[in-house]
């Protein structure tokens, strides 16, 4: 039985070599069935994650979640560390922000409904800069008159923003101190849960086998 116990506990710690040899590797985070595949029938990939997360919460490096996707990450509280290294990146403008902010809230959103949340008009140029990003993407089309495109997050917002899951966003008054909102927007604006999956509502059609990977051209 302990010979058995010991076997057991070898191939477990194979496996977490084998993750964490993987994950250091990558420049993205990874899903787990994409790091089942390096494994092995019978790991139970979840367990492991969750040993391997725990086993580095305390190390300057820790194993975070970004949606359905793991990475290594600076700890938290090191993270000014590097910010004296960081290249000086153009910051979003205030327009990008709000886009950004009210995509993340209310999506599956479309051009036309940022516009009304905010009450200005949003330009061609912010959504195509949020796309560079990588932060926002097209998800697919509205059922309704026109077909406008409707945008959403990607797990690459999650994982700029430090968040496990969209549930995990701030609220209106943590946004407006951070800047995130403006005093432009209608006081009486709600914050809704955001919509967290990747799947397409019932008042979403797939995008067209001809629309543009990263240009809107109607709505």
């Amino acid at each position: 039985m302990s010979a058995l116990s010991d076997d057991h506990s070898e191939i477990v710690e194979r496996h977490l070599r084998v993750l964490e040899a993987l994950l250091f590797a990558s420049s993205e985070p990874l899903d787990a069935n994409s790091l089942l595949t390096y494994l092995g029938e019978g790991a139970n990939i979840g367990e492991l994650l969750l040993t391997l997360q725990a086993r580095y919460a305390d190390r300057g490096v820790n194993l975070v979640r970004r949606g359905d996707r793991w990475a290594f990450r600076t700890a938290e509280d090191l993270g000014f560390l590097l910010r004296r290294d960081e290249q000086e990146n153009r910051p979003l403008s205030r327009a990008a922000l709000e886009t950004l902010s009210i995509i993340a809230y209310h999506q599956p959103a479309t051009r036309a409904e940022i516009e009304e949340v905010r009450g200005v008009a949003t330009g061609k140029g912010t959504i195509d800069l949020l796309m560079e990003a990588g932060w926002i993407r097209m998800r697919g089309r509205r059922r309704t008159p026109g077909r406008p495109v409707t945008y959403g997050t990607t797990e690459a917002f999650l994982d700029h923003f430090g968040l496990e899951t969209l549930s995990d966003l701030p609220g209106l008054d943590e946004l407006k101190g951070s800047g995130l909102l403006s005093g432009r927007l209608p006081p009486n604006l709600q914050i809704p849960l955001p919509f967290d999956g990747a799947a397409l509502r019932d008042d979403e059609d797939p995008l067209d086998p001809d629309d543009p990977g990263g240009d809107e051209d109607q709505d």
